[in-house]
């Protein structure tokens, strides 16, 4: 007998199910069930390789970005790194049934407010397949089901890796339809249509493409947009630290959001900084766009356009521009900046202070490259993302991310009438001990 093919509601509705029964394990369960996911990934390592080769062989076919063919890349280190971050992850504190406010209305009337699970969350993305291992691992620790959509590219390396995580969740108290997998553009759509199950969206892409899912669904969505991150050389920078930082910023995986796409740099020492900084970013391969004013003092450099300073090239390509002041450098953010993050290089520590004052993103730095806007290098064992949003979750988007609180109110058989009328009996409003 034939099992009819179940349609994109019923597995909407599978990890509906599954989350409401994730939600209720112990922290002991879903830690447990973590290291099972970890030892089915090693299990499976050498399917997970053979795939990823598959896939970044027709990706090479297609012509595909060199950037994205980067972040399609999976091999044997970064997917023991992987692994690796789901262990970290089980390691974590439990995010779930924390007390964040505890307080006495009246004699034995007592509200709390208490973390809980999202419930269930889609992530769509391209590429980058060690996405489906992080995103996962902090669905499950967070007791949120999950369900994702990784780009065409990907599908071989992504349904690998979904099998061997499945295979995993089969051997503990957590059931494996709390982690699905698409794999087509209309399945895409369809998720979008989901939110009678689905509780949060998580697009990582382009703006077009996070602009695109807010504009067709209901449900809400975390945007993980462009990465336009800026390096500031103040006229304060020691030189040596400032190379340092910019060949990091821009060279260790340009690929990355968080790398550097816009350099910019004091005039007071572009004459005299600018050219060790040009030679030591080309040396790494790095093209430099610049404008007429870093022109003037290196000629050989490609013109910038109006339409690279709000370009994130995710390639081994940097604009520089000269700027006379921190006010003009902080302007040009503003302008340009994607609110992903930003660096400034100097010794001022006022000038510093009016930087991370100022720019208005989700990570300003003084003297480090941005390349350390992460989860894992953050503590939180892995990210679903960057969120370039204003409102939180604001940048690496960890467990605390993910869980949402309700409130809990018990008492003896209060009723709201006691506190209201012509002789109201007072709320004693006294807050408790949160463990309590």
């Amino acid at each position: 007998m034939t099992h009819p093919t179940p349609t994109l509601a019923d597995l909407g509705h599978q990890t509906h199910s599954a989350a409401q029964h994730l939600a209720r394990l112990s922290a002991d369960d879903r830690n447990q069930a973590l290291e099972a996911m970890a030892q089915a990934l090693e299990a499976a390592a050498g399917a997970i390789v053979a795939a990823n080769q598959a896939d970044c062989a027709a990706a090479a076919i297609e012509g595909i970005a060199p950037a994205l063919a980067a972040r399609l890349t999976l091999g044997e280190s970064k997917l023991r790194s992987a692994i690796a971050g789901v262990r970290d992850v089980a390691r974590l504190a439990d995010p779930l049934g924390t007390v964040q406010l505890a307080r006495e209305l009246d004699d034995g009337l007592v509200l709390k407010r208490l973390t809980c699970p999202l419930g269930v969350l889609g992530v769509i993305f391209e590429a980058r397949p060690d996405a489906v291992i992080q995103i996962a691992a902090l669905a499950v620790k967070s007791g949120n089901g999950a369900i994702l959509k990784g780009g065409k590219e990907a599908v071989r390396s992504c349904q690998a890796i979904m099998d061997a995580l499945r295979k995993g969740l089969s051997q503990s108290a957590v059931p494996p339809a709390a982690l699905q997998l698409l794999t087509t553009r209309e399945e895409t759509r369809g998720l979008l249509q989901l939110d009678r199950y689905v509780d949060l969206i998580i697009p990582r892409g382009s703006n077009e493409f996070v602009q695109f899912v807010q504009n067709n669904t209901r449900i809400p969505v975390l945007g993980h947009a462009d990465g336009i991150c800026h390096l500031y050389v103040d006229r304060g920078a020691d030189l040596p630290k400032a190379i340092a930082i910019a060949v990091d910023a821009k060279t260790h995986y340009p690929a990355a959001c968080n790398a550097i796409e816009t350099l910019l740099i004091h005039s007071a020492i572009a004459p005299s900084h600018l050219p060790p900084l040009a030679a030591a970013l080309q040396d790494k391969g790095v093209v430099l766009k610049g404008d007429d004013r870093s022109r003037q003092i290196l000629p050989s450099l490609t013109a910038a356009t109006p339409e690279d300073w709000a370009t994130e090239y995710s390639d081994l390509v940097l604009s520089v521009a000269v700027v006379d002041s921190l006010a003009e450098a902080l302007a040009h953010i503003d302008r340009y900046g994607s609110g992903h993050t930003d660096a400034i290089v100097t010794e001022d520590e006022a000038t510093a202070a009016q930087f991370l004052a100022q720019v208005d993103s989700a990570g300003v730095y003084h003297n480090c490259s941005t390349r350390f806007a992460d989860g894992f290098r953050y503590g939180f064992g892995a990210e679903v993302g960057i969120s370039t949003h204003k409102l939180p979750p604001r940048g690496p988007v960890g467990l605390e991310g993910l869980v949402t609180y309700k409130y809990q109110v018990v008492g003896q058989g209060h009723i709201a009438a006691t506190y209201s009328g012509d002789r109201p009996k007072p709320f004693t409003h006294r807050d408790l001990p949160q463990d309590c």
